[in-house]
């Protein structure tokens, strides 16, 4: 019978103390991985002493030994025993396939439904999820200079580091085949939950790992049993785990191990509390290195990447792209719709093409994770539109991370940072928002936001605190910021920003709304309209505009800084007179502002005139307008001498006459038409007529749209005045989109503005002394 204990020999102790060294452990630290309660142990192995074999074993295989080298005369009855287990074990095939088909239900029952926020019944797993992709590369962990960062575009801003472009995706599957032990990180709500829960429904029906046993563990339950028992035992809590599907037998749950046949789900290890972090994780190490040839996966928020395991493979979960984003919709719609399988994939064809449209372009910043996918579907499911309100669709999101979405999964945080209350966390975020968008910074340095967070302690606190204990705190609060709600996150290394674009912008704006009294209120107002011809601002005043309980205020700031842009300027005001004067002229649908835009559009930017949004209607006049303004352009360029380009210009002419209603114009543009060489001219009569006649006749066509049309005027802008017309044209179609926001604007203000839009000084005064 082989003997109950072993010991080093005198070989075996140089080897275990050079292994020992290169761990850079103390023995209390090798105690403590064993899972011994004291060193002793660990001292009588290293001077050669006897110890319990089990003991001998399992400090071996931490020191990553074989301990039949270790032993002083390994007993051959034991090494005979192995051997004959392993010849017993060789139809471990038939253990796997009896214990994956004793657990079916259990993991099924475990994994197979997800319970979606807001949806009142659960849904299969495989009726919504969408296969993920993976970075292999980890973005937060790069070193770059802020000044690379600052130029990007705001479109561009969401998906930098995030693997759009430049990173190599995988699919996530081929990830997990790909490294035995794999932590995969995330933001909240990008699906690593749902991933492991798939792996283990694929595993569990055969069509993935189909040779292993599929064990999903939730760590934060296991974290909460093991401060019950005061026992961080893996094994112990898988044993229980199988007493739930019948099975009793340890040895089956020990010859799966041995033998590799384990996929290992680990699910949440920023979920579990600081306090037993660190016990958790070195149970989750001595494990894997006891059960080496195991399959481990665990999932983790990025921001908690600090939770390290040796031997594990960091990678991270890639946002949507734009088919993965088709395919949940389509899954979705079909899920929850209450009709039919056809109904839904045709609401979610509806809801692809108005994401896509470029008014959406925000949510589609936005969609890029399942969570607010998820959001985003169930929003479009009500209405059958996204909301003209985006605040109340940011609002849902924030209240998911700031809360709800840890709530509703059950998931206890860490109070780190001094209690903060919800109001104040968004206070907190709001002046981070505001201070860093008035600066044009949408990515700041550690030390930076460090800064802002200190100043909001300081101030709440209005107690006197240590430079160094109010650092370590703002430190503690940025990380449980970023940990805990993902709202700030660390693009590259100490460089931080908000996770979207979107809701820096939304903060922004809370901060100006949220004013404590009328006359700040006045003041973060008169601040924002100072911003009113920089196109960063725009998403700012259009968040502003729907969250004021009034917005009478900020709009007639709008329309007087609007108007100040151009009061200066003689010759534009002359233009706009020009314009006012055309759109009198025009008597039927459209509002005078919409033709006062029109007649700017054409003056300026022949041919484009129609598509401006300010004239979005056109009348029979305005519409003869545009055509004679473009057969103007094209008889003046250099094709219009080319034999076949001229027929065309006659053919617009000829058509163009039959819109005309004023008498004199009419005959005016017949008696040119007629003068126009007949079609069936050869080129040389016609290049002789080009020579000889085409610049007079050119002349008096130009002559007759300007006389009867008061069209065709030669303004000469300089490069200074086009800018200041581009910028005051924007900044009237912003105003303009902010009073279609379903902002709350009192209708005699509302009408005012936009029946004045767009009208010289004079004008304006004289309505104001009426």
């Amino acid at each position: 019978m082989a003997k109950r204990s072993l010991q080093a020999s005198s070989t075996g102790i140089q080897e275990a103390k050079k292994a020992f060294t290169r761990k850079g452990w103390t023995q209390e630290n090798l105690a403590f991985e064993v899972n011994l309660k004291t060193r002793q142990p660990i001292w009588r192995f290293l001077t050669g002493q006897p110890i319990e074999r089990l003991t001998f074993i399992e400090i071996c295989a931490v020191l990553e030994l074989d301990w039949r080298e270790i032993a002083l005369e390994p007993p051959a009855d034991f090494i005979d025993r192995e051997k004959s287990t392993q010849t017993f074990m060789l139809d471990i095939d038939n253990l796997v396939q009896q214990v994956r088909s004793q657990r079916f239900d259990k993991i099924q029952d475990q994994c197979g439904i997800l319970q979606l926020l807001d949806i009142s019944r659960p849904v299969a797993i495989n009726d919504i999820y969408v296969d993920l992709n993976i970075l292999e590369e980890i973005a937060s962990q790069q070193w770059l200079e802020i000044t690379e960062l600052q130029n990007l575009d705001p479109k561009e801003f969401d998906r930098f580091g995030l693997g759009e472009t430049d990173q190599k995706q995988i699919p996530g599957v081929q990830a997990v085949e790909k490294y035995s032990k794999l932590r995969v990180l995330g933001k909240p709500g990008v699906g690593k939950t749902t991933f492991l829960q798939h792996l283990a429904i694929q595993c569990n029906q055969g069509a993935f790992a189909a040779n292993h046993v599929p064990i999903f563990i939730t760590l934060r339950n296991f974290a909460e049993e093991a401060k019950v028992t005061n026992e961080f035992n893996l094994l112990n809590y898988i044993r229980q785990e199988f007493l739930t599907s019948g099975i009793s037998d340890p040895s089956i749950i020990e010859t799966l191990l041995n033998e590799g046949r384990v996929l290992l789900l680990l699910d949440g290890m920023d979920e579990v509390l600081n306090q037993q972090s660190n016990a958790v994780l070195g149970e989750i190490r001595r494990f894997s290195e006891k059960y080496h040839k195991n399959h481990l996966v665990a999932t983790c928020r990025t921001a908690a990447q600090r939770l390290r395991i040796r031997g594990f493979t960091d990678v991270e979960i890639a946002p949507f792209t734009s088919e993965q984003i088709r395919v949940f919709a389509q899954k979705w719609f079909v899920a929850f719709t209450k009709t039919d399988t056809e109904d839904g994939q045709s609401q979610s064809v509806d809801f692809i093409q108005k994401l896509d449209l470029a008014e959406n372009w925000q949510f589609r910043q936005l969609v890029v994770t399942p969570l607010f996918l998820h959001l985003a579907c169930w929003v479009f499911h009500g209405q059958d539109k996204f909301p003209t309100k985006r605040t109340d669709f940011y609002k849902q999101g924030l209240d998911l991370l700031l809360g709800k979405w840890d709530e509703a999964r059950g998931v206890e945080r860490d109070d780190v940072y001094r209690g903060f209350l919800l109001p104040q966390k968004l206070k907190l975020l709001s002046q981070i928002a505001a201070a860093t968008f008035e600066k044009g910074q949408y990515f700041f340095e550690q030390r930076i936001i460090e800064q802002y967070i200190g100043d909001y302690i300081q101030n709440l606190t209005k107690v006197p605190m240590d430079a160094e204990e109010l650092q370590m705190e703002s430190e503690a609060a940025l990380k449980a910021i970023e940990a805990q709600h993902g709202l700030l996150a660390e693009r590259a290394r100490g460089i931080f920003s908000f996770s979207y674009l979107a809701f820096q912008e939304y903060f922004t704006a809370r901060k100006i709304v949220a004013s404590y009294n009328l006359q700040a209120l006045e003041q973060s107002l008169g601040g924002l309209v100072s911003h009113i011809t920089d196109p960063h601002w725009r998403e700012i005043f259009l968040l502003t505009v729907t969250m004021l309980r009034s917005a009478d205020s900020l709009v007639q700031l709008m329309k007087q800084q609007i108007d100040a842009l151009v009061a200066q300027d003689p010759y534009l005001q002359e233009f706009l007179t020009w314009a006012s004067q055309k759109s009198r002229t025009i008597p039927t649908q459209p509002k005078d502002a919409a033709v006062r835009a029109f007649y700017l559009a054409l003056s300026r930017t022949p041919r484009i005139a129609p598509h401006f949004a300010l004239a979005s209607s056109l009348d029979q006049g305005m519409f003869l307008d545009a055509a004679l303004d473009n057969l103007l352009v094209e008889c003046a360029i250099d094709e219009s001498q080319n034999f076949a380009h001229f027929h065309v210009c006659a053919d617009a002419l000829s058509n163009i006459l039959g819109i005309v209603l004023d008498l004199g114009l009419y005959k005016s543009l017949q008696q040119l038409s007629e003068q126009l060489p007949n079609s069936s001219v050869n080129q040389e009569r016609f290049q002789l007529w080009v020579k000889t006649s085409y610049a007079a006749w050119a002349e008096q066509l130009k002559m007759a749209v300007t006389n009867y049309r008061n069209i065709n005027h030669q303004w000469q802008f300089s490069p200074e005045q086009q800018q200041v017309l581009q910028r005051y044209y924007d900044a009237n179609q912003l105003l303009l989109d902010c009073l279609h926001s379903n902002c709350e604007v009192t209708a005699g203000i509302r009408q005012e503005i936009e029946a004045t839009l767009l009208l010289p000084q004079k004008e304006l005064e004289d309505r104001e002394w009426e």
